[in-house]
């Protein structure tokens, strides 16, 4: 008879074998998953039997991770802030920096009863859906070149009942008309060279134009200007290592408070400013 506590540590060994980043963690969300259960119920469940069909449909998910596939795709779903998000490989597997991006930008956006908001490479919505339903007046925009990744964008908003307009556009063709009283993005900001030298959920599984975009950071910054209402915010996630160069870009195009956030680990990954003026 196979427990779960005895499928747990066959699995983490599977995992860890793999050389997955957090194998005894995985192994404890796909059980969950598979049983419909959450991590703590099925920790103090240890010493029960494992059902049959439970571990056959196991089986399946953990031999996708094992080929490191993202966990999120494996379940095909992945929390962010307040919501639960339809994922998969069309589009970037939500992140913890990007919760702060949504911080900063509803910090900016506070003060206002209905802004309007654009977020420029939306993928699932996380952001556009983030904002829309933690600043319930805000009008939200997400804009993505992928139309693959506006499919996964609109499921995400029918899913959530959150209402967001969604519009298929590539970044470096402009952006929508204003005036839009915030700007946000995680545009694609891995450089070529560094791609290959990502772990391979990234690297094998992501949509990579999502992920490496040279200059997509610097067209945001310039577009947004043109759309941005007098007093606008601009709020971008960038790269590691990118903050100062991307504050100092902005200062040069004429924003102003320019100033640099960190994201959970302490790493300056958010780089916002306010417009003063559209030259």
């Amino acid at each position: 008879m196979t427990t779960v506590g005895t499928a747990l540590t066959r699995l983490s060994e599977r995992l860890a074998a793999a050389e997955c980043e957090s194998p005894r963690v995985d192994a404890e969300v796909l059980l969950a998953h598979v049983l419909g259960r959450t991590r703590s119920s099925v920790l103090l469940d240890a010493d029960r039997p494992l059902p049959g069909d439970a571990a056959a449909d196991l089986e399946g998910l953990v031999a996708r991770r094992e080929r490191r596939e993202p966990l999120a795709y494996v379940l095909g779903e992945w929390g962010f802030r307040r919501l639960t998000l339809k994922v998969d490989a069309r589009v970037l597997v939500p992140r913890p920096e990007t919760e702060v991006v949504v911080e900063r930008s509803l910090a900016r956006i506070a003060g206002l009863r209905e802004p309007r908001v654009l977020d420029v490479g939306t993928g699932s919505g996380a952001i556009a859906l983030a904002i829309a339903d933690e600043h319930p007046g805000a009008i939200v925009t997400g804009m993505d070149a992928s139309r693959d990744a506006l499919a996964v964008a609109a499921a995400n908003a029918q899913a959530t009942g959150l209402a967001v307009e969604l519009v298929e556009l590539d970044l470096f063709s402009g952006l929508p008309s204003g005036p839009w009283d915030l700007v946000v993005s995680n545009p694609p900001y891995v450089s070529a060279q560094e791609i290959e030298a990502l772990e391979p959920e990234v690297r094998d599984w992501e949509p990579r134009a999502a992920l490496v975009g040279e200059g997509a950071t610097d067209a945001i910054a310039r577009a947004a200007r043109d759309v941005l209402r007098l007093g606008g915010a601009l709020v971008l996630e960038v790269a590691e290592g990118g903050a100062g160069r991307v504050a100092e870009l902005l200062r040069e195009l004429g924003y102003e408070a320019v100033a640099v956030g960190r994201d959970l680990a302490g790493r300056d990954r958010v780089v916002e400013g306010v417009t003063t003026s559209a030259d």
